[in-house]
């Protein structure tokens, strides 16, 4: 079964209800889904694997729903917590879904572009499943038909439940029932057979197979990937203080390029197989040229243009390289500088540092540009030899800016930048 297969070698494959499900989708013309938590205005580098696993089975014809998690968002999934979520308002939460539901749709347009394929996808909100149905109605049409005593099972909970010094409300606790009841509706009435997601959400999955058995008696099926971590064992997700968002405006283009660059040698080609859609056998042919020399980070920077790429198209994707080259290896930087288009610079000066000049002279600029705390330490940076102007040392005070290309480049010591155009 190829699709078993590309999904074990790039490391998607945790657990399954059933490996009949690979026989299923291997068929084409079949539905799946994932959902995303409204928590925050914009997803994560964490969710983002979730599409990357669905990709592989769109491209073998499947469609894709995502869904919008808009009404279990108002409720909070108790797992991995050990104290009761805080809600946000209503407000928030319908102002989260619907960045969300743009990021959505925007990065799945990507994947098409960069595929050259035809995907099939949908993107849905399942506040709409709820709206309007009434407490006994979802009492009857969920609570009969799942136990306390499986829901209790789940080691979340059981750890809230049996620990004297925690606790978990009823509220989290019927969490489970509403997401069951999001794949009785999906199943129902758009044939969707599988969900996908991490592994520590495999109780909710097998609560919704158990719901679909016992209401329909119909076989749903469920497919976990792992725990992706950081280099320190951290899991990527906002939960952890160590989000990487793909909203460009939180997480810019060129932080994420950078933060995959640095990725350590160990964990590229794993990356590379989750992230990216690389064939394996380029992938081992990339890792291999890597360690001839991982001192230059060949990997890293073909992980980092690929990923950037596809969650912020091509453009983007060039521009943080541009920027990178630029800070860390390029020699000749100025140069750079004096090619690029207005927009390129725009994003330089926004990542660097840097104005538009006023008629400073060099002293009050290296002051405006945060390169030096008044005009005295300026005098000072000068005489020791710590400023270049262009590129090239400063040695007097009185120097005339030479701007090329309406552009000049200041620098303090090794790393400090400042870019003034005009």
């Amino acid at each position: 079964m190829w699709l078993k297969q590309e999904l074990e070698n790039r490391g998607f494959l945790y657990q399954t209800s059933s490996d009949d499900l690979f026989t299923l989708y291997e068929k084409w013309n079949q539905s799946l889904y994932a959902g995303f938590d409204p928590t925050a205005d914009s997803l994560h580098l964490g969710n983002f694997i979730g599409f990357m696993a669905a990709i592989h089975f769109m491209r073998k014809n499947n469609k894709f729903i995502a869904i919008v998690w808009g009404a279990t968002g108002m409720i909070g999934d108790p797992g991995g917590k050990d104290a009761e979520r805080t809600f946000l308002s209503e407000e928030t939460l319908r102002k989260n879904e619907q960045a969300i539901r743009k990021q959505i749709w925007k990065i799945l347009k990507n994947i098409e572009e960069v595929t050259w394929e035809k995907l099939e996808y949908e993107v849905i909100n399942n506040y709409d499943f709820f709206k309007n149905l009434s407490f006994l109605n979802f009492l009857r049409e969920v609570g009969k038909y799942i136990t306390v005593n499986n829901m209790i099972k789940k080691d979340t909970v059981r750890k809230r439940v049996e620990d004297p010094d925690k606790s978990i409300s009823y509220t989290e606790f019927s969490y489970m029932l509403l997401q069951a009841y999001d794949f009785f509706k999906l199943f129902n009435e758009k044939w969707v057979k599988l969900q996908i997601w991490w592994q520590d959400q495999w109780w909710n999955l097998v609560t919704w197979i158990e719901l679909i058995r016992k209401k329909l008696d119909k076989e749903a099926y469920a497919f976990t990937f792992p725990l992706i971590t950081d280099s320190n064992w951290k899991k990527f997700g906002k939960s952890e203080w160590n989000a990487i968002w793909l909203d460009k405006d939180k997480t810019s283009p060129f932080k994420l390029y950078q933060f995959l660059i640095n990725t350590t040698d160990e964990d590229v080609a794993k990356y590379m197989k989750l992230l990216t859609l690389i064939p394996l056998e380029e992938i081992n042919e990339i890792y291999k040229k890597h360690m001839e020399k991982p001192e230059l980070r060949y990997g890293q920077k073909i992980l980092a243009e690929k990923v950037v790429e596809i969650i912020h198209w091509k453009q983007q994707a060039q521009l943080a390289k541009k920027l990178s080259e630029f800070l860390f290896w390029t020699e000749n930087k100025f140069e750079i500088l004096t090619w690029l288009n207005e927009n390129e610079l725009q994003e330089f000066v926004k990542e660097i540092g840097g104005k538009k000049y006023e008629n400073e002279d060099l002293l009050d600029l290296l002051v405006n540009t945060w390169l030096a705390n008044s005009r005295w330490q300026a005098k000072k940076d000068i005489k020791a030899g710590a400023v270049y102007l262009n590129e090239e040392k400063v040695s007097d005070i009185n120097q005339e800016l030479n701007f090329q290309n309406n552009i000049i480049l200041l620098r303090k010591g090794k790393k400090k930048y400042s870019i003034v155009y005009r």
